[in-house]
């Protein structure tokens, strides 16, 4: 066993398993306990190496108890929920560990739902709370369990320069967790805009072909003084009149990139605030429903 310096040992992924079974099947003794350490990152460590410290407790614990009722994850790691109408079974991750617990159901979604409804930045002046939300992606596939009747309200963007954070914490969160609870399936979205009407941007994330983001140019020049310009705002090439970037192996500073050619493109084409745009076509390879509270967008 490790320590992850709050003096609790980390149990090893088959420990773990039979942990989460514990929890899962006898979780009485166990409500309004401690998480228990079941990862310890690395200070510094890659979204890969983080992605695959966890594939490994992950697996184990799939295996041990099968597949959960909702996939997520929050902008610190992931937030994955074996749930039923008494008890969520929850493996979730900060930056520094990932940790095993089990909550009477009502009432962590009703702690939940109150920091979906009431934080948030009031005004683009102020610090926005995406990195703070209990989940900013999750994904029901119909899996073991029963799904929550009714759920919270994302969190709104105050100024596209909080979009623009939300976007990359989300990029973030996927690149790290989605492949080690969904294997090579991809995930996407398209943004539109109300002042651009017509035209997508798309972005999609999956681990065989990385980080991809396009944008409908077809109505655009196919000019030299066209392409300089598209490129300076960060597109790497043009195909059948969209323009896309690819990062195959993001890490931080790539995903950093396509949440700032996101919104710059947005910007150049007339989008002055987060309340014109949409998410569109939200998919996690068009299997179960995928829902994106921390995108910072209405979808």
């Amino acid at each position: 066993m490790e320590n992850t310096g709050t003096n609790q040992p980390i149990v090893w992924p088959g420990d773990a398993a039979e942990f989460a079974l514990t929890l899962h099947d006898t979780p009485d003794p166990y409500f309004d306990r401690a998480p228990v350490p079941v990862l310890a990152y690395d200070p510094g460590a890659s979204l890969r190496d983080r992605r695959e410290a966890f594939r490994e407790v992950y697996a184990a614990i799939v295996a041990r108890i099968g597949e959960p009722t909702l996939y997520g994850g929050s902008a610190e790691g992931p937030n994955i929920r074996w749930r039923d109408s008494r008890r969520v079974v929850l493996l979730a991750g900060n930056r520094h560990r990932a940790q095993l617990s089990v909550h009477d159901t009502d009432t962590l979604e009703s702690d939940e739902r109150r920091i979906f409804d009431w934080g948030g930045a009031w005004s683009a002046d102020e610090q926005h709370d995406f990195a703070f939300l209990p989940y900013v992606w999750q994904l029901d596939r119909s899996g073991p369990g029963v799904r929550p009747i009714e759920r919270p309200g994302g969190r709104m963007a105050s100024s596209l320069e909080h979009f623009q954070s939300a976007l990359e914490l989300l990029l973030t969160a996927w690149v790290e967790q989605l492949s080690v609870q969904v294997g090579g399936d991809w995930a996407s979205f398209s943004v539109t805009s109300g002042a651009d009407r017509g035209r997508q941007l798309q972005i999609s994330y999956a681990l065989e072909d990385g980080l991809h983001v396009s944008v409908d140019d077809r109505d655009g020049e196919d000019s030299p003084e066209r392409a300089g310009l598209m490129r300076s705002r960060g597109w790497q090439s043009r195909d059948r009149g969209w323009w896309q970037t690819d990062f195959p192996e993001p890490e931080r500073p790539e995903v950093a990139a396509v949440a700032r050619l996101a919104v710059t493109e947005l910007r150049a084409r007339g989008t002055k605030e987060p309340e014109e745009l949409r998410a569109r076509d939200v998919s996690c390879k068009d299997r179960g429903e995928l829902w994106l509270p921390g995108l910072g967008i209405r979808h």
